[in-house]
């Protein structure tokens, strides 16, 4: 065989280029379609959510120039007078929240716990299905729970708390005659502890749910590395689940309380109108800023009705600063970043 000198010329296999494949990563076909969709729902929560603060802020400027930062400070919600502000309502709003948190806080945990780390298998489903219809309740159903079945002991428990601890400013009631033989029932329902037991049942599936989800990211490797090294149970839950869940017990609180602070038909059932700070929590009367809108907003004048969406402004404000710190925190524990 005869070697010409195109053989020699052409390029022999060993010395050929091989040119990598460029890799995209563009999505085609229903990848692509699933990401658009993706990107098209994120945005318009954004827009949506962008849209509903300019509107209140745009509506709520009357208001702000007419009361000035009186409106913060001012206590009396009184159109009639031209006597308008939030003070009393705002800190109801924190008071009733303060309280539902109190109760729902150890009762999250406490089921999260249980659910993840000590229900039998069989029935681990069962209770996360439980817990997550309660969150499915409306919230009219709560009020009326509470208002019919709970309200007449927990003013019995309100005088207990005002003859026992009523040296402290939260559980003493002016003009309460806890020390008579029967006291008025009325002076001690109807209050910001009432309705914070109402708002308790319905921001407590929501904190569950959340510490439940981050406890069941816990690496099952060091669990069982602390079963073996001779700790209980619940040494195990101590020393590694609970570190491991910090950041979602922090988050699932914050994410309840920003709930527990907007909740309204309830609080608004429960809660006796009072535009005045009062320091007892057992006291009869109260109002949070929801409850003040759903009241007032069928017969608001255009000068009241830019006042109630100006205090919406604020509660908006309010609840997205702290469901936008609690995201941060549970997505930071969903990683172990928070954790020791």
């Amino acid at each position: 065989m005869t070697t010409t000198l195109s053989d020699l010329d052409r390029p022999q296999p060993d010395e050929v280029d091989v040119k990598a494949r460029p890799i995209s990563r563009r999505s085609t076909g229903a990848d692509a379609v699933f990401a658009n969709s993706a990107r098209v729902v994120g945005a318009s929560v954004l827009v949506i959510t962008g849209g509903v603060g300019l509107f209140l802020g745009y509506q709520a400027i009357p208001t702000f120039k007419r009361y000035g930062f009186g409106f913060f400070t001012e206590q009396q919600w009184s159109p009639d007078t031209d006597t308008i502000g939030i003070a009393a309502v705002l800190v109801g709003t924190f008071q009733v929240a303060l309280v539902a948190m109190v109760i729902a806080f150890p009762l999250a945990l406490a089921t999260a716990l249980y659910i993840s780390e000590y229900a039998p298998v069989k029935l681990k489903a069962t209770l996360v299905s439980m817990v997550d219809l309660m969150a499915a309740v409306p919230s009219i159903i709560y009020g009326l729970f509470v208002f019919l079945l709970i309200m007449p002991h927990a003013a019995d428990l309100s005088i207990w708390f005002d003859r026992n601890l009523g040296w402290l400013p939260i559980f003493s009631v002016p003009g309460g005659e806890a020390d008579s033989p029967l006291p008025a029932l009325s002076q001690y329902g109807f209050s910001a502890f009432v309705a914070g037991i109402a708002v308790s049942m319905m921001v407590m599936p929501m904190a569950c749910a959340v510490m439940r989800q981050v406890f069941s990211q816990t690496p099952p490797g060091e669990k069982e590395a602390a079963l073996a090294l001779g700790a209980s149970t619940w040494g195990m839950v101590r020393t590694v689940v609970l570190p491991f869940g910090r950041g979602g017990i922090i988050g699932g609180t914050m994410l309840a309380m920003g709930r527990a602070l907007g909740e309204t038909i309830a609080v608004a059932l429960i809660l006796s109108p009072s535009f005045e700070i009062k320091a007892s929590l057992t006291e009869k009367g109260g109002s949070t800023i929801s409850s003040l809108i759903a009241n007032r907003f069928g017969d608001a004048t255009s000068t009241q009705l830019s006042a109630l969406l100006a205090a919406g402004l604020v509660l908006f404000l309010i609840t997205l600063g702290i469901n936008t710190m609690a995201a941060i925190v549970v997505n930071r524990s969903r990683s172990g970043a928070d954790t020791d």
